[in-house]
Formats: C-alpha cells, sequence, structure tokens
C-alpha cells in the first residue's frame, strides 16, 4: 500500500481552490492514552481540520514548548510505542479518509531504521513526515525511501534562515514547507506576524509548494491572520492545551473539536 502524499497534496490544492489556507492539527499519539488520542484527532477532523500531523513523543522534544512536553510526558509514562503512532495513523485515517502525518525528531526514526519506518508509516496510510531536526544535507536516505513509498518529506525553515538555505531545504522537500514564527513573549505580536508573513514570502521565492505557518495561532482571530498569508494555518499546543484543562476524556474531545471548529471558521473568514 503507498502512501497518500496524492492525498495531501490535493487536500492542500482544495483548501486553495476555495480561496482559503488549510487548518493543519498536531496532537501527539498515546496522549491522553492511545484510544484517547486516537479518538482527539478524529474530533479535530470532525470539527474542520484539513490534515492533522501526529507527534511522535520523544523524551527530550527540544523545539516543543511546556504544553506539548507535558503532553509527551504523558504519553511517553503511559508506554507510547512506535508502532502505537502508526496506529494512530492508520484508524485515523481510515476513520475519516484525511491526510494524517507525522511529526517526529531524527532520533527515534534512525533507531527504528529508516526502511522500515518508511515502509510501515505509508502502510498504516500515512502521507508523510515532518522532520524539525534533520538537515536537509543529511537527510538523502530518508528521502530515498521517502520517495519509494510516496510519503512526503516536510521540512523546517525558520526566520533566521538565509535565502540560498531556503532554495536548499524547499528543494529537498515535498508536500508543503513548514515555516516557523514563534508568537511567544519576545516583542509584539504585530511584529511577529510580520516576520512570518516575510518568511512566508521569502519561502515562496524559493518554491511551488504550499507555505504552512506554525506561530503559535490559538483562536480564529489570529488564525484569520495568518490565513492571510500563508497556505496553511498548523495549530499544536491549543489543542494540547484545551485536552489538558478538560476535566475528563468526554470535555476533552469536546473541547478540541469546537476549537477545530472555530479555527476553521477563521482560516475561511480570511478568504
Amino acid at each position: 500500500m503507498s502512501g497518500n502524499i496524492e492525498l495531501l497534496n490535493r487536500t492542500l490544492a482544495a483548501a486553495k481552490d476555495e480561496g482559503r489556507s488549510a487548518l493543519i492539527a498536531y496532537l501527539p499519539a498515546g496522549f491522553p492514552t492511545v484510544d484517547g488520542g486516537i479518538a482527539a484527532i478524529k474530533a479535530v477532523f470532525d470539527g474542520g481540520a484539513d490534515v492533522v500531523e501526529v507527534g511522535l513523543p520523544h523524551s527530550d522534544p527540544v523545539l516543543d514548548g511546556p504544553v506539548i512536553q507535558t503532553a509527551d510526558d504523558i504519553a511517553l509514562r503511559g508506554g507510547v510505542k512506535i508502532a502505537d503512532v502508526f496506529r494512530t495513523v492508520r484508524e485515523a485515517h481510515a476513520a475519516t479518509g484525511k491526510p494524517v502525518l507525522v511529526m517526529t525528531y531524527w532520533n527515534p526514526i534512525d533507531r527504528y531504521g529508516v526502511e522500515r519506518f518508511t515502509a510501515e508509516l505509508a502502510e498504516a496510510g500515512g502521507a508523510g513526515c515532518i522532520l524539525p531536526d534533520l538537515p536537509v544535507q543529511e537527510s538523502a536516505l530518508w528521502r530515498e525511501h521517502a520517495a519509494k513509498h510516496d510519503l512526503a518529506t516536510v521540512f523546517v525553515v525558520a526566520p533566521s534562515s538565509k535565502d540560498a538555505r531556503l532554495a536548499t531545504i524547499t528543494a529537498a522537500g515535498s508536500g508543503f514547507v513548514y515555516a516557523a514564527s514563534l508568537m511567544g513573549v519576545t516583542g509584539t505580536r504585530a511584529s511577529v506576524g510580520a516576520q512570518a508573513e516575510a518568511l512566508v514570502e521569502r519561502t515562496r521565492a524559493t518554491t511551488d509548494l504550499p507555505v504552512c505557518v506554525g506561530l503559535g495561532v490559538s483562536n480564529a482571530t489570529q488564525a484569520a491572520e495568518v490565513a492571510g498569508f500563508a497556505d496553511g494555518v498548523i495549530v499544536g499546543s491549543a489543542f494540547v492545551q484545551r485536552m489538558l484543562d478538560a476535566d475528563d476524556e468526554a470535555a476533552g474531545l469536546a473541547a478540541v473539536r469546537a476549537l477545530a471548529s472555530e479555527l476553521a471558521q477563521g482560516v475561511r473568514g480570511s478568504a
């Protein structure tokens, strides 16, 4: 069974044809449990997400903030394994018919084996992988096996990336480009938004791939703002926080479904 990069490409193109950004949600596998995580992804799709990234929980998530680190810790203490990540992808994709990617650090793939990982992700119906810490110049083996299994290879670019570097990264990637820009305490939100917009413009100058922004978006207003300049709006911590804040699993599912619906209206409001 081949991977689903074509489904991902069609999904992003369909959003563009509708004159809007795609809504891409992130949730870690195994959080709060494996079954609970699968249910949460279905709820997010039900609420209006176009694509979901399934996080592979890692003991040293250097690029993740405290909210996702907390969820990863819960998943790891629950004993989540790579097999559970693939099961999450398989069941979420089979239930919805929508594109599901895995977001992971390189170390777990390296230990598991690139050939085995790509084959099993494709067999599960996965659309590809987002690899935030894999340098492009070290990615040939991964890309060879990903291409063999029809999987997208999504690389991450940042405001600090120089133009020549952007061109190198985007030439090697497929599916979409993940533009990372933090909406944190440093500087005002408006200036961070401007920085993200500039990064999208610079990235688009190097590629025809959709450019999707992960920017700390947590509500419809921010989603509409980012949708005004990006091909996709990526939301992670806000979904995880809703799950963490919920009194029980049912409340958590209702909360992430409602947030997805709100954000879906936000990305449409920019049309």
